[in-house]
């Protein structure tokens, strides 16, 4: 049976460091209430000029390199994002374009948090039917640019970083490879994380009205988001496990969506494992949706904390809301 590999993963994030004690200077917060409720120390913000498609293009580089691959070889684009440069076309139109490949098919995927497995899914049905041959999937986001800045719109603000990550995916020549990926969304909790406009559902021109409202920034029920991501976390992995005949014992390491470390802890307490199969990074990058997972798996990977024969599980909660797993032998 074919399976897809993950050939090489690189990742890129922006150099503008942002403390919680730069965020204190601009709303009223506090180093210590940010840290006790998402675990996150500092984030990565661009500056001004830069995009969301500027971050993939230097991940995808890395991606290449690591891979070694050319543009010749890449037959298939796919990027998450929620956060693209402009309302359409996608990042990925921008990305054949700057990575100069051949007239090739690429589109978004529009599934927040969840993005990144969602692209690895579809680009693992691509490779295991012969369609494609070398995939290359990003998760990418500036989500800075999006948010309120200020004290009343410090839950979100606090939270979010930008940058990007990216894999390129190949047919397995050995018994490493993607054992299964699983998709789910409940589209009844759309309002629960969302950002409202613009959008076709009201005037995609925005009023004064929508404007003062903020319904043009992001806005989250954390309460509800915290309570069906600690359930859905644990069940996702667990069907990975079960679709691949595997146990909690033969995971080398969960990469979960770095939303909170909270959430983190609550889904490794509920599994029955330790941290220390749990790989964080939230605490320098925050939550950088789509390209959270994949910028985890390049510092797990730069850290050694995968080798060769591991089994690595990716599971994600997000805006849908969604969630996903995959599991992967490396």
């Amino acid at each position: 049976m074919i399976k897809t590999k993950i050939a090489g993963v690189g990742y890129y994030v922006p150099e503008q460091v942002i403390t919680n004690q730069d965020l204190e200077q601009k709303m009223d917060t506090s180093n210590e209430w940010i840290v006790s409720r998402s675990g996150i120390e500092e984030r990565r913000w661009v500056r001004d000029g830069i995009c969301t498609s500027d971050l993939a293009f230097e991940a995808s580089k890395k991606a290449m390199k690591a891979a070694k691959v050319s543009s010749e070889d890449i037959d298939l684009v796919i990027v998450g994002t929620i956060t693209s440069d402009y309302f359409f076309p996608g990042v990925s139109a921008q990305l054949q374009d700057r990575l100069d490949l051949h007239h090739i098919g690429a589109f978004d995927v529009k599934a927040a948090c969840s993005a990144f497995i969602y692209a690895l899914s579809i680009g693992d049905q691509f490779i295991r039917t012969g369609v494609c041959s070398t995939i290359l999937i990003v998760g990418a986001e500036v989500q800075s640019k999006f948010l309120n800045i200020s004290t009343e719109g410090r839950d979100m603000t606090v939270l979010f970083g930008d940058g990007s990550g990216a894999a390129i995916l190949q047919k397995s020549d050995d018994e490493s490879g993607v054992l299964s990926t699983h998709l789910h969304c409940q589209g009844s909790n759309i309002k629960n994380l969302w950002m409202e406009a613009p959008g076709s559902a009201e005037n995609c021109q925005m009023t004064n009205i929508e404007l003062e409202e903020g319904r043009h920034f992001p806005f989250m029920n954390g309460r509800e988001v915290f309570r069906n991501a600690i359930v859905r976390f644990p069940e996702v992995i667990q069907e990975s496990l079960d679709a691949s005949g595997l146990t909690l014992d033969d995971v080398n390491l969960i990469i979960p969506h770095q939303a909170n470390l909270r959430i983190s802890q609550a889904v490794a307490k509920r599994l029955g494992v330790g941290m220390d199969k749990v790989f964080s990074n939230i605490h320098k990058y925050g939550n950088t949706t789509a390209a959270s997972i994949p910028i985890a798996l390049c510092e797990a990977v730069e850290e050694k904390k995968i080798s060769k024969g591991d089994v690595v599980v990716l599971a994600s909660f997000g805006a849908g809301f969604t969630w996903a797993s995959a599991a992967i032998r490396w």
